[in-house]
């Protein structure tokens, strides 16, 4: 894949359920991002609801959409996003994964699950920009900054790099009574605050070891799938970018902040 004259950032963003698209305010906040980016050669995403050892590519071509959701209505089922396959991506993936020694398995028949089309949907809508997924195949921090370090120079090949996950993400914490940006539970409120104030502060040591350093991080994480691929974003980032938050606020209690390097 050739080099662009514009490094491409790299993003982390909390993607909601399906009903996302329905808030009055968020699809609205997805799509002001992404007109402010470059267009991308391609999108390469990392989300919470696919782990798989070893790292596992998707398909690289169109295939259905995985609903991995229940209990919704119906129309959530019809929503479809026929992106390109990246093939030319997926090959530069093996090649700087295996680079490091990694082993890198291929799932053809994978589609996208809701954490990577939910926000596609609404930042690049026309469905014409390739997108390939990848499984995080642990929720080591430390083993995720790494592969995110392997994979930084796509940047410079026009590649938006993109973890999708939730900056707090304990759903029986939810307040389905509250709307969006409703006041947030303390836990909610206290880890957000932490995790925004770290990160500006660029003290990534910190975050990587976030279950032992931040606030109510138990809470806020019972399982922390939603912020692992935060650390594959901040390992695909310079050691002088210090990620920005674009989008903040809270939806039913959950934090959806959303961050940029470079």
């Amino acid at each position: 894949m050739p080099a662009i004259a514009n490094r491409m950032p790299v993003l982390y963003l909390s993607h909601g359920a399906p009903p996302l698209a329905d808030d009055p305010l968020w699809p609205q906040q997805l799509a002001a991002w992404s007109s402010e980016l470059d267009r991308p050669t391609a999108i390469l995403v990392v989300s919470a609801h696919w782990e798989e050892a070893p790292l596992t590519i998707g398909a690289t071509s169109t295939v259905d959409l995985i609903y991995d959701f229940w209990g919704f209505p119906e129309h959530y089922y019809q929503v479809t996003y026929p992106a390109p396959g990246a093939p030319e991506l997926a090959a530069r993936v093996r090649a700087l994964l295996r680079g490091g020694g990694a082993p890198v398995h291929d799932a053809p028949d994978r589609g996208l699950d809701h954490g990577a089309y939910v926000p596609l949907v609404e930042m690049f809508p026309d469905a014409d920009v390739p997108v390939l997924q990848i499984s995080m195949p642990s929720l080591d921090p430390r083993q995720l900054f790494e592969i995110g370090r392997r994979l930084a120079p796509l940047r410079d090949e026009g590649v938006l790099i993109m973890g999708s996950g939730f900056f707090t993400h304990n759903l029986q914490g939810m307040n389905m009574a509250r709307p969006s940006d409703s006041e947030p539970p303390s836990w909610s409120a206290e880890f957000d605050m932490w995790g925004a104030e770290t990160l500006r502060a660029g003290d990534i040591d910190a975050v990587l070891d976030f279950e032992h350093k931040a606030p109510a991080a138990r809470l806020a994480h019972p399982r922390i799938e939603h912020f692992a691929p935060l650390f594959i974003s901040l390992g695909a980032g310079e050691d002088t970018e210090r990620p920005r938050s674009v989008i903040d606020g809270y939806w039913y209690g959950l934090a959806k902040r959303s961050l940029q390097l470079g």
